[in-house]
């Protein structure tokens, strides 16, 4: 039997790191990946917003922001980069749907995958229900 794939974003990814309301279901989500229950993929920009997160948190010492940097490369996301159909997706998603072409680009990698991307994001939920879930609402078997 073939594991559940998802997307996350960053969004989930940053409150792995931080202390928000739903940390503890992003956790779940972690847990769930790292003990190879289900499988997560992400375009590489996620790296650099989670850490942007994270430095906007004003939470993170220079070292503490390098750390978070070193767990983030030994998750062993399945990281896809911004090139063909994908890319070329992610600029349709942003133009018809008024979104960053960064948030586009979670969501055009969930469409190619045919998984569900996972968020906390508000307008990702209201502007693509059929491709998105609330971690909260996100069932971990």
């Amino acid at each position: 039997m073939e594991k559940q794939k998802i997307v996350a974003d960053a969004s989930i990814v940053a409150k792995w790191f931080l202390e928000e309301e739903f940390s503890d279901k992003a956790r779940q989500l972690r847990d769930s990946f790292v003990t190879g229950k289900i499988g997560v993929s992400v375009p590489s920009l996620l790296f650099y917003e989670t850490l942007n997160a994270l430095w906007h948190s004003g939470l993170f010492s220079e070292k503490e922001l390098c750390l978070a940097a070193k767990a983030l490369t030994k998750y062993g996301f399945d990281a896809w980069e911004p090139k063909g159909k994908i890319l070329e997706q992610a600029a349709t998603v942003s133009s018809k749907h008024g979104v960053s072409v960064y948030d586009a680009s979670y969501v055009a990698l969930a469409l190619h995958l045919k998984a569900v991307l996972l968020t906390a994001d508000s307008e990702l939920l209201r502007k693509f229900p059929q491709n998105t879930q609330h971690i909260s609402t996100y069932n971990f078997q």
